[in-house]
């Protein structure tokens, strides 16, 4: 699968669960959750000292979840996040030599931006689906219309993520430049530490529900 039919999965499911997970032995039940759930799409963030162990442990053992890495601030994480079979990574802001590592890996990746000058700079690397971050204490919806007026055209799309909830998701998923966001809510740290995967298949069920009620709107 090559970066743009990659980005184009994920712009189906709309939303991207954003994932930190201690307990490696908690990764395939909580796979079989989002897969269940109609979401088997996972961001295994580097803010635990697990992850790049539940990442190999998922493309192992659940190779059907499109697996990527989240929260990557070094080369290393990179390289790690790529061996352990993440088929995509984002970052939560523009760091050109990860950019460029990420580009040498052949690995599609999503950095983060939060002003004109940061898109500008990715868009010069030739990046166009761009994590917004955060977006909601950077001014959410409203900020991700206004900054899309002189980019739209230029076919940036972007990734909102920090503070979307399923309360504001419609929002964001109705502005033509989200091709997705970055869902945090979906299987918190606490859920999966609690196994309470009945809670994190019903957030997921709910997110699809949505996102069909939304699709069915714009058609």
């Amino acid at each position: 699968m090559n970066k743009q039919e990659l980005f184009d999965e994920l712009a189906q499911y709309r939303v991207i669960p954003v994932i930190a997970i201690d307990d490696v032995q908690a990764a395939v039940p909580m796979a079989d959750a989002l897969i269940e759930g109609g979401l088997p799409v996972a961001e295994i963030t580097f803010r635990t000292a697990a992850a790049g162990e539940v990442m190999a442990t998922l493309k192992r053992e659940r190779p059907n979840l499109i697996l990527g890495a989240g929260t990557i601030l070094s080369i290393e994480n990179l390289r790690l996040a790529n061996q352990c079979g993440a088929q995509f990574g984002v970052a939560p802001g523009f760091n050109p030599k990860i950019v460029e590592e990420a580009g040498q890996l052949n690995m599609p990746f999503i950095p983060g931006v939060a002003t004109p000058s940061d898109i500008e700079t990715a868009m010069g690397f030739g990046l166009k689906v761009l994590k917004f971050f955060p977006a909601g204490a950077l001014g959410g919806d409203k900020m991700v219309k206004a900054l899309s007026g002189p980019y739209a055209h230029m076919g940036v799309q972007f990734v909102p993520t920090g503070g979307v909830n399923l309360q504001n998701l419609e929002s964001y998923l109705s502005l033509p430049t989200v091709a997705m966001v970055g869902g945090t809510w979906i299987a918190k740290k606490d859920a999966i530490a609690g196994g309470k995967w009945d809670q994190i298949r019903e957030n997921c069920r709910q997110v699809c529900s949505l996102v069909a009620q939304i699709r069915k709107c714009d058609s």
